[in-house]
């Protein structure tokens, strides 16, 4: 199994923008908390390295995102459950590849939405998700210009394979974000 530092470094060597940089990282965070808040505490650095190398391939393969990593991770002899999770982040978009397990629906749901979270946090003075509420993400997400890339379609059809309404989706998210941001922030992306 590849240990996170091993995962880091490899997300470092496919990645330099400080943005994708900052993504992995937040996604990592945020698995790692679901991981614990949905009772799979004992897989929680599994979680975790899945929401780090999700986007892998994205910044120099965007055009093959989801493919290119599978090809990269087996390449290096990654783990098959590790490959095919962070596959299925990219389904019905790039791969046929459906997320089955719970851990595969969560990065699903929530990869597009902490791109959303984090942009309406970054509007705020604080610049942080600590003091970000519900109500302004649902005003930022019914906002079709805001945060153009972050599909809100995804994030539908995500808290739907979870069996979850849409707020407590965000409101999970926006907890999970809370929870890891220091330690995000501690990179300096």
């Amino acid at each position: 199994m590849i240990t996170r530092d091993e995962a880091f470094e490899l997300l470092k060597e496919y990645n330099k923008e400080p943005f994708h940089l900052r993504h992995a990282l937040t996604v990592e965070g945020v698995m790692k908390y679901y991981a614990r808040e949905l009772g799979y505490g004992d897989e929680e650095e599994f979680w975790g390295i899945v929401g780090l190398l999700h986007d892998l391939d994205f910044e120099i393969y965007p055009e093959e995102h989801c493919i290119r990593s599978q090809e990269i991770m087996r390449e290096r002899g990654i783990d098959e459950r590790i490959i095919h999770a962070t596959a299925s982040h990219g389904y019905e978009l790039t791969v046929d590849i459906k997320p089955e397990h719970e851990m595969e629906k969560v990065l699903y749901a929530s990869d597009e939405l902490t791109g959303l979270i984090w942009a309406a946090a970054l509007m705020r003075p604080s610049k942080s998700v600590q003091d970000l509420e519900l109500k302004s993400v649902k005003k930022k997400y019914k906002a079709a210009n805001f945060a153009k890339g972050c599909s809100r379609e995804v994030i539908e059809r995500g808290a739907e394979m979870l069996g979850w309404e849409l707020d407590e989706l965000i409101s999970r998210t926006i907890l999970a974000m809370r929870d890891c941001e220091e330690e995000v922030n501690a990179y300096g992306y």
